[in-house]
């Protein structure tokens, strides 16, 4: 590269002659008479000692513009098959997640707000007929998860077990809730 070249850079759309070369730096300066300062692996020669010709910029410019418009095609991502019934509803029942702060509550008001969460969830989750469900309860020790259990307990057409040790530890439970199913 060498004064008076014109160059572009690979990864920007960046477009202009070279004005300096100082070892691997090239200084260029694009059609609005902006300085940019380049390592010279990040330019390449588009055409040898001539001005930048504005009608061959913007005739550049619009075919990029053409090519980013044509929609790229999707990948979907594949889902293995034990994944493929994983529960995707999730409700944290960490206190933090449910209230901003616990100043002036009880360890009894902060246990009473996480299963009335509990509860309100899983009866949302009956009514829009969501099969499967994870309470994170945490491990702490314990009372949270006895008392989760002994809400569950109270419903008819559910099951509950530990949720998956890989996804959420031993700090989980998951919720399979079997629809009625009406003549």
């Amino acid at each position: 590269m060498k004064k008076g070249d014109i160059v572009e850079t690979i990864d920007d759309a960046i477009r202009g002659a070279v004005t300096k070369v100082s070892g691997t730096t090239i200084t260029i300066e694009d059609t609005n008479g902006f300085e940019f300062h380049f390592e010279k692996n990040e330019l390449m020669v588009v055409s040898s000692n001539q001005k930048l010709d504005n009608a061959i910029y913007d005739a550049d410019i619009e075919s990029v513009k053409r090519e980013k418009e044509i929609p790229k095609r999707k990948i979907s991502p594949s889902i293995k098959p034990k994944e493929r019934h994983a529960p995707k509803f999730e409700v944290d029942l960490h206190i933090h997640q449910l209230t901003d702060s616990t100043k002036g509550m009880t360890n009894f008001d902060m246990m009473n707000l996480q299963l009335d969460t509990a509860r309100r969830q899983l009866e949302f989750a009956i009514r829009k007929r969501i099969p499967k469900m994870v309470f994170i309860h945490g491990v702490g020790e314990g009372v949270l998860r006895q008392e989760l259990e002994t809400l569950l307990g109270r419903y008819n057409n559910i099951q509950f077990y530990d949720a998956d040790y890989k996804t959420y530890g031993i700090g989980a439970t998951e919720v399979r809730i079997f629809q009625n199913i009406e003549p």
